[in-house]
């Protein structure tokens, strides 16, 4: 499948990377620093364009800037679209702009909203998306289907959604590096101590999706009568661990 990614930084790259996978796609790689698109290229190939070939040639646009930028990109693209006469859907990754946002921006063209995360670039990502462009949808998974897992949701749950996969990432880092400082504090290397805490999330998060069971039994089983585990949850639950990763989420949320 022919690809425009329109912006290539942090997102837009990691998607790049994702569908660089799939060999049988061809990509398209357009910044408004062309030297940013120029390393990715070096880094994944494809080819480095302007927005006029790239849409021209695409089937699948992605469109990677900020949310305040949307308008002025749509304001370039609307005529581009216009002019094409092959079948083609637009992808939007922007945070807060919905469909009909877009679709007043932009035209009636085929749509499909998304809200990735970064882990999409070692093709362990979570995807939300919502569609207005049904036809679509199965060419876009397949085309995307390296960057990791797909879920469907309705548009007014996309933030909710967004808080939880998309900032959750940050959340976790930090929780990494904390469990890592923790190690650095008791002794062990700092690399050490990174690799047995991103290690160990890993492999939880893996136990929890490949096993079905709820996280509160997984805890459970970890947690001895009377042994050390139980009592660094202890510790979490008085310092309001659980209470501060939700209102992290719903800040987020509503921010």
């Amino acid at each position: 499948m022919k690809i425009a990614f329109i912006g290539t930084g942090n997102m837009g790259g990691a998607l790049a990377r994702a569908a660089s996978r799939e060999k049988e796609n061809r990509l398209y790689l357009v910044n408004r620093h062309p030297e940013k698109a120029e390393k990715l290229c070096r880094e994944i190939g494809g080819e480095v364009t302007d927005c006029a070939a790239a849409v021209r040639e695409a089937e699948l646009i992605f469109l990677g800037v900020k949310p305040h930028m949307m308008p002025e990109l749509c304001a370039v693209l609307r005529p581009l679209l216009e002019a094409k006469d092959a079948p083609f859907a637009v992808v939007s990754m922007a945070a807060g702009v919905r469909l009909a946002s877009l679709r007043e921006m932009l035209g009636d063209y085929p749509l499909i909203r998304i809200m990735p995360n970064t882990p999409v670039s070692v093709g362990e990502g979570m995807i939300l998306y919502a569609s207005g462009a049904e036809e679509h949808v199965e060419a876009f998974l397949h085309a995307m289907r390296f960057a990791g897992r797909f879920m469907p949701v309705e548009e007014r749950l996309m933030d909710a959604g967004m808080a939880v996969s998309g900032c959750g990432p940050a959340f976790v880092d930090l929780f990494v590096e904390a469990l890592a400082d923790a190690g650095v504090a008791s002794g062990l290397a700092r690399k050490d101590a990174v690799v047995l805490a991103a290690q160990m999330v890993m492999g939880s998060a893996k136990l929890i999706l490949e096993s079905g069971r709820h996280p509160g039994e997984l805890k459970d089983a970890v947690c001895s009568p009377g042994g050390t585990t139980i009592q660094g949850v202890r510790k979490l639950e008085e310092k309001g661990f659980r209470s501060a990763v939700i209102e992290a989420v719903i800040a987020a949320r509503d921010a």
